[in-house]
């Protein structure tokens, strides 16, 4: 019974932060644990089924030509090659003040996304001007994501659209990198926890067909202004999410 309302659960969150380009783990994993799944077993889980999810979301963004491929692959290296060094600060910091400065971070963010209109840019600049774009965006997003332990696609989106790029190809790009990502936590926490195949049978499928739907929606029902504002009132979700357990915390 459990692995079924995880499967329903999942379905649901996957396909709204599919559209915005965001994976669900960062939900996923406080819900499982909630249903009394081990709390490496949630994340290894959860971070599996980002990396299922945008796998299934990319190949509808594919089809209709909204991954920006260099900027994509550009930040996709840049993270990867920043996260550890973010991870091996982290190691000397205070997590509690890095949390507050990343729930900051988020509200700036999302009020950006809902407040602020930047000029478009085209997807056919110059090579250079993308590699300074992913390289950049990437970087950051990975440090901050090594040193925080968060998804870098909180970063990357909007980050991406703040430089001008259309709101569904950021979010379609960011799915992209979110692949590797989220396989890349998932190696680190499947050899602390075991796997529940049930619990990961009925996630995935609710992870498959959230995240088809969630592309659809993205790329064929919404427009450029509604997905932005789904994008900012899910990063100020989670800076509020954030906030909370810091709050509770210290309590």
């Amino acid at each position: 019974m459990i692995a079924i309302v995880a499967g329903l659960i999942t379905f649901f969150f996957t396909a709204l932060l599919t559209i915005a380009g965001v994976g669900a783990a960062f939900i996923l994993i406080p819900v499982f644990i909630a249903l009394g799944i081990d709390i490496h077993t949630a994340m290894a889980t959860a971070l599996l089924l980002n990396a299922v999810a945008m796998s299934v979301a990319c190949v509808t963004f594919v089809r209709r030509k909204l991954v920006v491929w260099r900027i994509a692959i550009f930040t996709l290296v840049a993270a990867s090659a920043l996260s550890p060094l973010g991870v091996y600060v982290s190691r000397g910091l205070e997590r509690e003040p890095l949390l507050w400065l990343f729930s900051a971070f988020l509200v700036f963010a999302g009020l950006m996304m809902l407040l602020y209109t930047p000029r478009p840019r085209a997807e056919a600049a110059s090579t250079r001007v993308q590699l300074a774009v992913g390289s950049g965006v990437g970087s950051v997003a990975g440090f901050v994501g090594g040193l925080l332990g968060v998804g870098g696609g909180n970063i990357i989106v909007p980050a991406l659209v703040a430089l001008g790029l259309e709101p569904k190809k950021a979010s379609a790009s960011t799915s992209f990198v979110v692949i590797f990502s989220s396989l890349a936590g998932f190696l680190g926490h499947a050899t602390l926890g075991g796997t529940d195949l049930r619990l990961l049978a009925w996630t995935a499928a609710g992870a498959m067909g959230g995240a088809a739907l969630g592309a659809w929606l993205m790329s064929a029902k919404l427009q450029g202004r509604q997905i932005k504002v789904l994008i900012g009132i899910v990063l100020l979700a989670i800076a509020a999410r954030t906030i909370w357990q810091l709050v509770f915390a210290a309590e």
